[in-house]
C-alpha cells in the first residue's frame, strides 16, 4: 500500500525527532540524518532553476539521487511500490533545490572572540597545502542555524596570506568532515593586493610605500607560481627531485584542473588579477567583485567568474550612486557576464543569503535569475554544478520545500533533504525561541497554543 503524507504529518514527524536534537551550549548535539531508506515523492510546485517552473509538479528520488521529475499526473502512471513515499504538499508549497553560500568560512569558525575556534587562516604568506576541508568542524551551531534558512551547501574558502590554501565545497549535514564533503579540493585560493592606494584619513602610510607594497606582494604572488610551475615540470623529468608540498598542492591549479579564487574588490585589483592569470592560462573566479560591472567587458572576453560577495553593503566609493551595491547584480546579468552572489555576511548570519538576492531583484534582477544567483550558478562556480545546485534526473536530491520564494523574508523552509537524507531543521535559535515562550505561558502572559509556528 502506497503512502501518501500531508506535509503536517511530516512536520508532526519532525517534531518528535527535534526532541531528541536539541541545539545547546557552544556545538551542535544534534544527530545527523541516516541515509536514505526509501524512494520518496514530493508533489507540488517544482522549480527546477534549469528547465523552469512546474506548477503541478512531482521530484521522485531513491538512494540519494533524484530519479524523476515531472508533472504530478504521472504518477497516475507510475507503478509504485509499497515503500515508496509520496509527500503531497499543500497549495502554496514550494520545491527547491537547496540554497548554495559560495563563499564563506562555516565550520572554521564558531566565536569571533575567541581565538581556539579560529581556524580560518594558517600561519605563513604562502600555503596552498592547507587544505580548508580537514578543519572543519561538523558540530559547529552554525551549520544548523544556518540551513534553517534552507542553505543546504556552501563553499568553504580560506582566508590570510597572500596564497590561502585550497577551498572546499561541504554538505550541510554529517557526522565528519569526510561526510561533509562534496568537493575536498575545490581550488586555490589568492587574495590579491590591492594595485590603487588610500587616501583615508585613517591610513598613515605613505603613498609611494603603499605602491612599493603591492608592487612587492605582486611580486611574490607572481614568483611563487613561477616556481611551483619550474618544479612541477622537474618533478615530471626526474623522480628523484626532493618533494615540495607546497608546489605539489598547486599542481591542480596549474594545469586548469581547478580555479584559482581571487579576492579582488577595487576595478584596478580586478584588471590586474584577470590579465595576470589570463598571461598564466590560469582558469580565475573573482571573489568579492566590488567594482566587477566596470571591467564587465574583460571579464566576459576572458570568462572569468565573478563570485559577488553580497549587496548588503555601503558603495565603494563616496561618489557612487547610494544603489550601487544593490544593482550590481543586475548590471552582471545585463553584461553576460557568468556569477554568482553570496551572502557577504559574518559567518553567523549566512542564514541571510536569500535575503540579499531579494533586494538584488528589488533593484533590477530578473527574479529567475536571483534564484540562479544562489542555486545553479553558486555551483557552477564552485564546480559541483554537475551533482548539485538544480532540480534535475542524475543529480544529488538536495532538496528544500518552503513556504513562499526563498528571497522573501518571510519565506521559510519546512522540510529539507540533503542527498535524500531528510534532514532536522531544528537549532539553538529555534530552542531557545521555544525555552522562552514557555517562560511566559507559565507565568500566565502568553495561552498555552500561543507562539511561534516554525519548522522543526
Amino acid at each position: 500500500m502506497k503512502k501518501f503524507l500531508t506535509v503536517c504529518q511530516t512536520l508532526a514527524a519532525a517534531a518528535c525527532v527535534s526532541m531528541l536534537t536539541s541545539v545547546t551550549g557552544a556545538q551542535d548535539l544534534g544527530i545527523k540524518a541516516p541515509p536514505q531508506s526509501n524512494p520518496v515523492i514530493l508533489v507540488g510546485t517544482v522549480h527546477t532553476v534549469s528547465n523552469g517552473t512546474i506548477e503541478n509538479g512531482m521530484v521522485m528520488f531513491d538512494d540519494g539521487v533524484i530519479t524523476t521529475v515531472g508533472d504530478a499526473e504521472m504518477l497516475q502512471r507510475m507503478r509504485l511500490t509499497e515503500d515508496v513515499e509520496v509527500i503531497e504538499l499543500p497549495d502554496g508549497m514550494h520545491i527547491y533545490p537547496g540554497l548554495i553560500g559560495a563563499n564563506t568560512i562555516i565550520g572554521l569558525t564558531e566565536i569571533s572572540s575567541v581565538r581556539a575556534t579560529l581556524d580560518y587562516s594558517e600561519v605563513g604568506e604562502f600555503t596552498p597545502e592547507a587544505r580548508a576541508i580537514v578543519s572543519v568542524n561538523p558540530d559547529s551551531t552554525i551549520i544548523p542555524v544556518t540551513r534553517s534558512a534552507g542553505i543546504m551547501t556552501v563553499g568553504v574558502l580560506p582566508q590570510g596570506g597572500n596564497i590561502t590554501g585550497r577551498a572546499a565545497v561541504i554538505r550541510m549535514d554529517g557526522w565528519t568532515w569526510e561526510d561533509l564533503a562534496i568537493e575536498q579540493d575545490a581550488g586555490l585560493v589568492v587574495n590579491w593586493p590591492s594595485v590603487r592606494p588610500s587616501s583615508a584619513w585613517w591610513v598613515t602610510t605613505p603613498r609611494e610605500e603603499q605602491i612599493e607594497r603591492a608592487e612587492r606582494r605582486l611580486r611574490e604572488i607572481d614568483e611563487f607560481f613561477t616556481s611551483a610551475a619550474s618544479y612541477l615540470d622537474a618533478k615530471a623529468a626526474d623522480d628523484s627531485v626532493p618533494t615540495d608540498i607546497r608546489y605539489d598542492a598547486m599542481a591542480p591549479a596549474l594545469r586548469g584542473e581547478k580555479p584559482v579564487y581571487i579576492r579582488a574588490n577595487e576595478v584596478q585589483q580586478i584588471e590586474s588579477a584577470v590579465e595576470w592569470a589570463s598571461g598564466r592560462g590560469l582558469k580565475a573566479i573573482i571573489v568579492g567583485g566590488r567594482d566587477a560591472a566596470m571591467c564587465a567587458d574583460l571579464l566576459k572576453a576572458k570568462d572569468v567568474g565573478v563570485i559577488v560577495d553580497g549587496v548588503h553593503r555601503l558603495p565603494g566609493d563616496r561618489d557612487d550612486f547610494y544603489d550601487e551595491p544593490f544593482t550590481l547584480p543586475s548590471r552582471l546579468e545585463a553584461a553576460g557576464v557568468r556569477w554568482c552572489l553570496a551572502s557577504g555576511e559574518e559567518t553567523a548570519h549566512e542564514r541571510n543569503l536569500a535575503h540579499n538576492a531579494g533586494t538584488a531583484v528589488a533593484y533590477g534582477l530578473d527574479p529567475e535569475a536571483g534564484i540562479r544567483a544562489i542555486t545553479l550558478s553558486a555551483a557552477e562556480l564552485l564546480g559541483v554544478a554537475d551533482r548539485i545546485g538544480s532540480i534535475e534526473e542524475g543529480k544529488a536530491a538536495t532538496l528544500i520545500v518552503t513556504d513562499g520564494n526563498p528571497m522573501e523574508v518571510t519565506t521559510q523552509t519546512w522540510i529539507a533533504f540533503i542527498d535524500g537524507r531528510r534532514i532536522s531543521l531544528a537549532d539553538k535559535q529555534k530552542i531557545l525561541t521555544e525555552k522562552y515562550l514557555e517562560k511566559y505561558r507559565q507565568l500566565g502572559l502568553l495561552d498555552e497554543d500561543e507562539g511561534a509556528d516554525e519548522p522543526e
